[in-house]
């Protein structure tokens, strides 16, 4: 992602995980991990959305790290079904969280139903304090419900996941959408208005 950006790998239940790890100048507000797009269609940790929202996370003084799959990249394995993956991204949460540190799981279209799975998955104490899903996969994958507070931001005319089908989603469960008007599934140039949005959502206040 940058200069700093630290290459390190961490032990996945199906080998070896590839990831990357940014540090923010200060003392960090916790950590957040980024989970990204769908494996068999070429989502990778360098995707640009998942770039774009851990560039966010680390300006506002979280420690981010991005990670690949099973099978993605340098990461050992091959593709788990999404059981595996979700189990990654606990494996990812698991190596690099300290006792009691601030949780922010975030995630990518099928990255957002990783993250939102993962997060329903850790026990109560140990949830994260807060969760960001971006286009998330509302349409092929069934998510959980999610805490109230959650920031699901959703193009207005995504091509790959209908906002109709993440609006179904998050309705009964009166959790608010944040629609970017006329943006697509990849946000192909406004990846500085997603940027913002995040920033603006997740800022603490004061």
């Amino acid at each position: 992602m940058n200069s700093h950006t630290q290459k390190i790998t961490c032990e996945g239940p199906a080998g070896t995980l590839e990831c990357a790890r940014d540090m923010p100048a200060g003392a960090p507000v916790g950590l957040a991990i980024v989970c990204h797009p769908h494996p068999l269609f070429g989502g990778t940790m360098d995707n640009k959305v998942v770039q774009t929202v851990a560039r966010a996370l680390l300006a506002l003084g979280w420690t981010t790290v991005r990670f690949n799959y099973r099978g993605v990249g340098q990461s050992a394995g091959s593709w788990g079904e999404g059981h595996g993956e979700i189990e990654d991204a606990l494996a990812v949460v698991a190596e690099h969280r300290a006792p009691s540190q601030p949780l922010l799981l975030a995630g990518f279209s099928f990255g957002g139903y990783v993250a939102a799975v993962a997060a329903e998955r850790l026990p109560q104490s140990e949830r994260p304090q807060r969760l960001l899903l971006v286009g998330p996969s509302t349409e092929k994958q069934q998510l959980p419900v999610v805490p109230d507070d959650t920031v699901v931001i959703h193009g207005e005319s995504d091509e790959v996941v209908p906002l109709s089908a993440t609006l179904a989603w998050a309705q009964p469960q009166s959790l608010s959408v944040i629609v970017l008007p006329g943006v697509g599934h990849f946000f192909h140039g406004q990846l500085g208005w997603l940027k913002r949005v995040v920033t603006q959502q997740l800022r603490p206040p004061g």
